[in-house]
């Protein structure tokens, strides 16, 4: 059975079923060693690539978090009526990849202090957010946010404008938006505005990738992720 907040939309329907990159099923239940979390960075096809080629992922799936109307459509969404914002779910396996992790690459990802905009993409539907699904997870979005925000700070960047709650109704996005950047014809698209400030380690971190993962998102480099092929990063061994 899929988690309350999570919604079967399309699911009978849908022929891909499957993360097209990863392989992995998209609606599957969690197993006892994985979580899940959602994050909204602006345009959801750039965010989810970033998102699956993080090792230890099992799967992402895009979609619509933090509104207030039941199943909403992208029209719906697009339309600014519906209140969401465009959302990855991300699933993960937690010996294999923190939390922290994740946060890492969201704050690194885009620029959270743009309000209801990324880029070119003005509307609420592109507002940054952070959707946990634990109190641990909470606890460690509030404490990078601030470490973050003290780092921005620095640098002469405004307050961070991120929306944190927990448990937030998810619904799936259609089709064709899954791991849409992977998939033949797609339009590389992608309006993040990477600050270039780093997050570094913050009280409750436990980071779990090693820098060799890290310098595969050069965010000196304009859309670095749409830049990248779709396979996921390998941890390589230093034996």
């Amino acid at each position: 059975m899929l988690p309350s907040w999570l919604t079967q939309r399309g699911a009978e329907s849908s022929s891909e079923e499957s993360h097209a990159v990863l392989g992995t099923p998209l609606r599957a239940p969690l197993m006892s060693d994985q979580e899940e979390a959602f994050f909204a960075c602006g345009c959801f096809w750039g965010a989810e690539k970033g998102f699956w080629k993080l090792p230890g992922v099992v799967s992402t799936a895009v979609g619509y978090a933090g509104g207030h109307a039941s199943d909403p459509s992208y029209r719906d969404v697009c339309s600014g009526r519906t209140g969401h914002t465009e959302v990855v779910r991300v699933v993960w396996s937690s010996p294999a990849i923190d939390f922290s992790d994740l946060l890492k690459l969201f704050w690194e990802c885009h620029d959270p202090t743009q309000g209801n905009r990324q880029g070119n993409d003005t509307g609420s539907q592109y507002r940054s957010a952070i959707y946990t699904t634990n109190e641990r997870q909470m606890a460690l979005a509030i404490s990078s946010r601030d470490a973050y925000q003290t780092a921005l700070n620095h640098k002469g960047y405004g307050p961070i404008t991120t929306e944190i709650q927990s448990d937030q109704t998810f619904y799936f996005a259609e089709d064709y938006h899954q791991q849409y950047l992977a998939k033949p014809g797609s339009r590389p698209y992608c309006s993040a505005m990477p600050t270039q400030i780093v997050l570094e380690g913050f009280d409750g971190a436990d980071f779990l990738m090693p820098q060799q993962i890290w310098n595969g998102f050069d965010w000196s480099i304009s859309h670095c992720v749409l830049r990248s092929d779709n396979a996921p990063f390998r941890l390589v061994s230093d034996g």
